[in-house]
This record gives structure tokens, sequence and C-alpha cells, in this order.
């Protein structure tokens, strides 16, 4: 197993499952997601980790939650800023 794929950055997970669960992503390619991903992920922080039960046993519920909302910011600006440049194409 390599080095890159024994750490994750949390937030990753956070916002591809967001994004998934919003109706405006529907109809959007592979692409147009990744781009949208991308934009989110870097108005965030990173929090890396291993495995993710070391998540789950040291994040509080209130950090939970706090990530939660933090992500949900992000998609939305992210969602706009891509269809905004994007329709000039």
């Amino acid at each position: 197993m390599s080095l890159d794929t024994q750490i994750a950055n949390y937030y990753e997970k956070l916002v591809v499952d967001d994004l998934k669960a919003r109706p405006e992503s529907a109809g959007k390619d592979e692409n147009e997601l990744a781009d949208i991903a991308c934009v989110a992920l870097n108005k965030l922080p990173a929090r890396y980790y291993r495995f993710s039960v070391d998540m789950a046993f040291y994040l509080s519920s209130q950090d939970q939650q706090r990530m939660e909302d933090e992500v949900k910011v992000a998609v939305t600006e992210a969602l706009d800023f891509v269809e905004h440049h994007n329709r000039g194409r």
C-alpha cells in the first residue's frame, strides 16, 4: 500500500456526500461535479486522517456539525461560482 492511499482529507467525503444529495447536482456531468468539489474544497481547511474510525472517535458532535455547516456553505458558493463561470462557454 502506497502512502497516497493511506491518507485522506475528511472534508472530501463531506463535500462529495453533500454535493450528491443536492438536487442542483442532477444533470451535471462528472467533470462539472469534480470542478464544483474542487472549488468547495479550496474554501475549506484540510482535516487529514488515516482511518475513518479515528475521525468518529476524535470528533465531537459539535465539531461534526460545524464541519457539515462549513461544507454546506462552501458547496453552495462553489455551485454558484462554477455555474457563473460556465455561462460564457
